[in-house]
């Protein structure tokens, strides 16, 4: 016969548990800035890429779907890491399954970085003219004109 499972507690929330949730948070970007190089790697990607997003002379759509493509790199490669480290916590034996796991994780952040030069390679085809004109160092912008 099976034990009976005594129910969840109740999760109570406030704002400490806000600002520890927060805390938590800050505390995972800065362990993965400091154990993991591809993650640095990723975030001077991200960092060269975004202004370049927010200057190019596209329609707000455009500029947030690129941003939101250079942000999925960066939480693939959270997740990455965190599934990595997981495992290797687990154990650092060779296993074939979590050899499997982590392939697919890596996938996931090779597939992110996929998106984001298709999605980047559209919206720079599209608004070539514009962007070969630069547009979007004439001062004031066209849009201010009469």
């Amino acid at each position: 016969m099976s034990e009976t499972v005594p129910p969840p507690e109740k999760k109570f929330r406030d704002f400490r548990h806000f600002f520890q949730s927060v805390a938590y948070a800050l505390d995972g970007f800065r362990a993965a800035l400091k154990h993991e190089p591809s993650f640095r790697e990723d975030m001077i990607f991200v960092a060269v890429l975004t202004p370049v997003a927010i200057i190019l002379p596209v329609n707000a759509i455009s500029t947030v779907v690129m941003l939101f493509s250079l942000f999925l790199i960066i939480i693939t490669e959270l997740i990455n890491s965190a599934i990595e480290w997981t495992i290797d916590d687990i154990s650092l034996e060779k296993r074939p399954f979590a050899k499997r796991a982590k392939d697919m994780a890596s996938a996931a952040v090779f597939i992110a970085f996929i998106n984001c030069f298709v999605v980047w390679g559209i919206i720079t085809y599209f608004n070539w003219k514009r962007i070969v004109k630069l547009e979007f160092l004439t001062w004031p912008p066209p849009i201010l004109h009469n």
